[in-house]
């Protein structure tokens, strides 16, 4: 089945590297998809940068990319928002790179307290400070709900250490409000209809490859996909044992993916 999928779904983090290091065998991995006809794109959950921040990283880390390779849960987000509130006043919790995104997708970004606004967005916000989760507290309070670009709790590094994602971020705002959000990246199938819509893609060729059980692996539950399992980032082989997620295919890593395609 793996061989006769033309499109792949590929994370990043964990995936094909691990902070500044690329997982062995992920560079020829990538050169076999192109040999053999097939198609791939970055999709990350990670939303701490856009997909010019994302081609810049690839590339110095040796891998060419452009810009239209990359899809993350930022740039869903306002594909969704702008079916909704084109154009609207949102309180982003996010980084300069995220801010970037939203603004060129049209929407007007507010900072303040006590102003008008359609929508509250967390995204991996590695910028934050209390102040920005004070207001956004209040803002969440005030319109009972906000969204939530993608629920990760944690972003694997090299040398199996990790950094809190956002996920970390949306249990301080349940603990403090009693609200969840709306999710918008992976594991929602909202991730999968909006890279269709986007690049015109028949969801019967895709395969989606990653480290996470409930992000990555759960998309292809939810969005009814071909999954593929890959223990080279936060998921082990006894994390998957004990999980009630599972995978279509597991492999140590893309090299031995590529291997059995």
């Amino acid at each position: 089945m793996l061989k006769e999928k033309s499109v792949f779904l590929l994370d990043m983090d964990g995936t094909i590297y691990l902070g500044e290091e690329l997982i062995f065998g992920a560079k020829e991995f990538l050169k076999h998809l192109k040999q053999q006809g097939k198609r791939y794109f970055f999709l990350t959950n990670n939303s701490s940068k856009n997909k010019k921040k994302y081609v810049e990283k690839l590339r110095r880390l040796g891998i060419e990319a452009k810009e239209e390779d990359v899809f993350t849960s930022g740039e869903a987000t306002t594909i969704v928002l702008n079916q909704r509130m084109s154009g609207g006043k949102i309180f982003l919790m996010g980084t300069p790179a995220l801010e970037e995104e939203f603004a060129n997708a049209g929407f007007q970004l507010v900072k303040e307290r006590d102003k008008e606004i359609d929508a509250v967005v967390l995204g991996f916000d590695t910028t934050l400070t209390y102040e920005k989760l004070w207001v956004a507290c209040d803002y969440i309070r005030e319109k009972g709900k906000y969204i939530a670009t993608h629920p990760d709790f944690n972003c694997p590094l090299e040398g199996g250490k990790f950094m809190p994602d956002a996920g970390a971020m949306i249990a301080f705002i349940e603990a403090s409000t009693g609200i969840v959000p709306e999710v918008i990246g992976k594991p929602n199938e909202k991730m999968i209809e909006a890279i269709c819509n986007q690049y015109h893609l028949n969801r019967k060729d895709l395969v989606i490859v990653g480290d996470r059980l409930y992000t990555d692996i759960k998309t292809g539950e939810n969005a009814e996909i071909t999954s593929v399992l890959v223990l080279s980032g936060e998921t082990s082989k006894a994390d998957y044992e004990a999980s009630n997620i599972l995978a279509d295919y597991i492999f140590p890593s893309v090299k031995e993916l590529g291997e059995a395609i």
